[in-house]
């Protein structure tokens, strides 16, 4: 088993935040214009970098067991000119990977990003000068964000001009700083998206993570003959897959530049702002769904692969037994909470966690035809869980690697509000974060080949149905959207969805690498020596 030095690599890459009670985020971006000052920065801020250093769990928390979590976290990342803007040899930036150098407006051809998507129509940040860091805060309340910003705010006032904090985010607020946070509802925090789908449910498992041994359920690599419902059915991922410096599933080194305790506990980090459009989704939903089986819920269930709800359709065909999962997880919650006699709190723990564990302990290897889960859902084709592998009769004969060696750790929260009035042209999306080792065989990967395409699907130049880049021209009806996506009927005729539109633009984003504690220190110090 792998071991990483959890308080040598930023503490992102091993905690998705809003699990521990992070509502609530700030990203800002900077532009080095003097490398002294931004190393003196840099060293000035390194104590307050939040590491993966082991938490306690929420239960402890809530039970006084355990010290109290940070209020407040901070994170950086360079963009491959913020690394020669901090003073990093030519010699170990040319050693970096292509795709990194080149960013993600040199790559937008590759991602689909056209028509309103294209780097042209980007926030106003993404425009000017080109962005040196990106800075994260994420926050367990208001109070807190206000403070972390505002001593962050100070720091680079310090510089006097050395170290820029770059405007130009759009939305409600201050320009400075792109927000983020958790939606609510009734003043409660809720784990959806703007479409109304519950988000963050699962999150790749790999060795040394730093996460208990029975999240490899469900998100760990399936494992042939296995059963999907308990570990026998999962093995942690590789640590190379997320992390540099380690092994990955092929057994192999991804890419490092010189010295190697640059790259080493490193990773790269896809920033990338996507806009909602609402508005489109919900009248798309409410005009097909009438005729739908099921109704708008059932077809957008059939587009993202869940129920609004998070219950999958690999579980749950239809709306009543969704409902009925969700309610029994909900009575689970609560009857824990409640307990006070220790075997009971026990029992009822184990039971919560095996119901909790249904919400992504499956894999399609007994539906590769899509009659329960289509094949072209959104969370099929971002994580096909084997069913591209698996051999069987029918199956997509391609090798066992190909999706173990495309997963992706996803960070990032909701932007904006939308309330039942609003329109697509109101500020509301998400902040998508991926973390992978290789951006071109995982990030790119995923975001070409399988939602902007579906020929490993056997679907041909189909696309996904949430995310994808549909045709902005129907061949037939020129002005009209050109998306289309088929859901099979099982015994019935397949049902057919015309005239998709983009109901997700890009608005900005770049490549990024995050350092290790002790790169960030080396950077400070000025002394990265490939030689």
């Amino acid at each position: 088993m792998t071991v990483i030095d959890l308080h040598d690599v930023q503490g992102n890459l091993v905690k998705p935040y809003g699990r521990y009670g992070y509502p609530l985020a700030r990203y800002g971006f900077l532009r080095i214009r003097s490398g002294d000052a931004a190393r003196h920065w840099l060293q000035a801020v390194l104590p307050h970098v939040t590491t993966g250093a082991p938490w306690p769990d929420r239960r402890a928390q809530q039970y006084g067991a355990a010290p109290p979590l940070p209020e407040a976290t901070l994170n950086l990342a360079f963009s491959a000119a913020g690394l020669k803007a901090i003073g990093v040899p030519e010699k170990s930036l040319d050693a970096l990977p292509e795709e990194f150098r080149l960013g993600m407006r040199g790559r937008c051809d590759l991602l689909g990003d056209d028509g309103p998507s294209a780097p042209e129509h980007w926030d106003p940040i993404w425009q000017g000068p080109a962005v040196h860091v990106w800075v994260s805060i994420n926050a367990r309340s208001e109070a807190a964000l206000q403070r972390q910003t505002a001593w962050l705010q100070d720091s680079l006032e310090a510089t006097d001009g050395g170290v820029e904090l770059l405007t130009g985010h759009r939305g409600p607020g201050d320009d400075c700083w792109q927000e983020a946070g958790a939606l609510t509802e009734q003043g409660r925090v809720v784990p959806r998206e703007h479409f109304g789908f519950v988000d963050g449910i699962s999150d790749p498992y790999f060795e040394g993570c730093g996460q208990p041994p029975e999240h490899v359920i469900g998100e760990g690599k399936p494992q042939r003959g296995g059963n999907p419902r308990d570990a026998s059915g999962w093995a942690p991922l590789a640590t190379g897959e997320f992390v540099l410096g380690y092994p990955d599933e092929a057994d192999e080194y991804p890419l490092s530049a010189l010295p190697q305790i640059l790259t080493r506990n490193g990773t790269f980090l896809v920033y990338r702002k996507l806009h909602q459009n609402v508005a489109s989704w919900r009248r798309y939903m409410s005009e097909m769904g009438r005729n739908f089986p099921g109704g708008a819920d059932a077809l957008a269930a059939s587009m993202a692969g869940r129920w609004p709800n998070g219950a999958p359709l690999s579980e749950c065909p239809d709306q009543a037994s969704a409902d009925a999962f969700m309610a029994e997880l909900e009575r689970l919650r609560e009857a824990r909470r409640l307990a006070t006699e220790p075997a009971e709190k026990a029992r009822l723990d184990k039971a919560y966690a095996c119901q909790q564990q249904r919400l992504k302990a499956f894999n399609y290897a007994d539906d590769l035809a899509g009659g329960r889960c289509p094949v072209g859902a959104h969370i099929r084709r971002t994580n096909p869980r084997g069913a591209l592998e698996y051999g069987q009769e029918g199956a997509f004969r391609t090798p066992a690697a190909l999706t173990d060696r495309r997963r992706l750790l996803r960070r990032g929260l909701p932007y904006g509000s939308s309330p039942p009035e609003t329109t697509d042209a109101d500020e509301h999306g998400i902040i998508l974060m991926v973390l992978n080792a290789s951006i071109k065989r995982q990030f790119e990967f995923v975001q070409q080949k399988w939602i902007n395409y579906g020929n490993d699907f056997r679907l041909g130049n189909e696309r996904d149905p949430l995310v994808g880049n549909q045709p902005l021209d129907d061949a037939e009806v020129p002005g009209q959207p050109g998306g289309h996506y088929k859901i099979p009927g099982g015994a019935q005729p397949p049902w057919f969805c015309a005239r998709l539109p983009r109901f997700v633009e890009t608005r900005g984003g770049d490549y990024f690498f995050l350092p290790s504690l002790s790169a960030l220190h080396m950077l400070a110090a000025g002394n990265v020596d490939p030689t």
